[in-house]
């Protein structure tokens, strides 16, 4: 991690249960410009609830988060105006056009339409499906259509992107396809990225890797220190490792 960067995302000693069940316990992370962060972890591991609280979807029962500095439970305008999210659920409108889509979500950020069009045109370009703007949603492909959401998440230009399970339903050449063009964001535009997955395949691409087993961390570093910790040199043998072994993470990976 580049301690020289600004830090995006800060999320401190959060708490959350559901009817007296835990959720998550004392977890933290910190995600800084320009950082693909991968946050991996079995199904109830705790992945969702984090992401519904660092949306701003729930309030956690303990802890907090900022974004940019700025406070989300006290000034979540602010705080949810620097983040970009892709659901794991597809929430685009597939009667309208792409281009329909794109714009309604542009002009809720407050764009006048003649820079929103100017965005849209450009990144559609850049995704390389310049030529469906009038296309209507359900002719899209789903690899497609993940694209279009990708793009409509960036186009208020946040800091920090929430990608949710987003390569889940995709094969694999979508997926691979879908991961690049984020790289691609995270490394061209600065953006701080957190991708969260059960797929252990998709973690090389990460700066660094977290992992949540029963709502505990259990792991905060980068690819290569996960393989010097489990002795292992592929991503899936490292994770079951983890997920078989660990204790939960120490504050010594917490803000490096």
């Amino acid at each position: 991690m580049d301690l020289m960067k600004n830090v995006v995302l800060s999320a401190v000693n959060l708490h959350k249960s559901y009817a007296g069940k835990l959720a998550l316990k004392d977890v933290s992370i910190e995600l800084r410009e320009g950082e693909f962060v991968a946050l991996l972890g079995p199904n109830g591991a705790g992945k969702s609830t984090l992401m519904q609280i660092l949306t701003g979807l729930f309030s956690a029962d303990a802890g907090e988060v900022t974004v940019l500095g700025f406070d989300l439970r006290k000034n979540a305008a602010s705080a949810l105006a620097e983040i970009g999210v892709v659901l794991q659920q597809p929430s685009l409108d597939i009667a309208l056009s792409v281009n329909a889509n794109l714009m309604f979500h542009a002009r809720l950020h407050g764009l006048d339409r003649a820079d929103a069009q100017q965005r849209i045109n450009d990144g559609l370009v850049d995704i390389g499906l310049q030529d469906a703007a009038q296309s209507v949603v359900r002719s899209l492909s789903g690899g497609n259509r993940r694209k279009v959401e990708l793009l409509r998440a960036m186009l208020h230009r946040p800091s920090l992107l929430l990608m949710d399970e987003a390569s889940v339903g995709l094969d694999i050449v979508s997926r691979q396809q879908l991961l690049l063009t984020v790289q691609r964001l995270q490394q061209r535009d600065g953006v701080a990225v957190l991708w969260t997955t059960h797929l252990a395949e998709e973690i090389p691409f990460a700066n660094r890797v977290i992992i949540l087993r029963d709502g505990l961390k259990r792991f905060d570093d980068s690819l290569r220190m996960l393989y010097a910790q489990t002795a292992q040199t592929e991503p899936e043998a490292a994770f079951l490792h983890i997920l078989d072994n660990a204790t939960p993470c120490t504050s010594k990976t917490d803000f490096q």
